[in-house]
């Protein structure tokens, strides 16, 4: 398993009052597999990948990340870098930086080189080649959306952590999305875990799951 979760608990003081999120979740994600999450909102689907996604600690369990238990990490930048790609519902991207900046932020915080032949595979791959210097603000929405795909990847990850990825998408720009979700899976062995209330999103899972009442049901 390329994710392995076990037993994770989370909860919240909420007014001095304990409020239960996650109870006791364990599951595995194969390598190059999709694993799509879908529940109601507040069930804790974001709360769950901002754990898998070492922005936020478990209040019990085990999270393992090819075979790395993060417990036992000091320090998570080497994770979060080499390791994990996050898509947003909002792009996030920087106004000041163009395209390409954009893009190789994830390298430069991990002190890497850039890629430049993988970075000039990926403009042809997402079709963006010539918007390499363009800046956030001249870009339609789903090329946004698209330009933070490429910054996801840009580091050839382990997981990519989407979190509503087609929320802030017309219909149109998010069925473009899903499929290269799909091709991206496909052609590369990219692996996914993501978080949708899209049923067209929810549907592309090799494993899909439901969030509810704390707990994690295979459907």
């Amino acid at each position: 398993m390329i994710l392995s979760v076990k037993n994770i608990k989370k909860s919240y003081d909420d007014g001095g009052v304990k409020l239960e999120v996650l109870k006791g979740i364990s599951f595995g994600v194969k390598k190059g597999s999709i694993l799509t999450i879908k529940g109601p909102s507040g069930s804790g689907k974001s709360t769950l990948l901002s754990l898998l996604g070492t922005l936020d600690n478990p209040d019990s369990g085990d999270i393992l990340i090819n075979d790395i238990n993060l417990n036992d990490c000091d320090d998570f930048s080497d994770i979060r870098n080499n390791h994990i790609g996050f898509i947003f519902q909002f792009h996030n991207l920087i106004p000041e930086l163009n395209v390409v900046e954009n893009i190789s932020v994830p390298a430069l915080i991990s002190d890497k080189k850039v890629d430049q032949d993988f970075l000039d595979t990926l403009f042809k791959y997402f079709g963006l080649s010539n918007k390499k210097n363009s800046f956030p603000l001249d870009l339609s929405g789903g090329e946004k959306q698209r330009v933070s795909v490429m910054r996801a990847v840009i580091n050839k990850p382990s997981i990519i952590i989407a979190d509503e990825p087609t929320g802030n998408l017309d219909s149109n720009n998010a069925t473009k999305l899903i499929n290269l979700f799909k091709k991206l899976n496909k052609d590369f062995g990219l692996t996914f875990v993501i978080a949708t209330h899209d049923t067209k999103v929810f549907n592309i899972g090799h494993q899909k799951m439901e969030l509810s009442d704390g707990k994690l049901l295979n459907l």
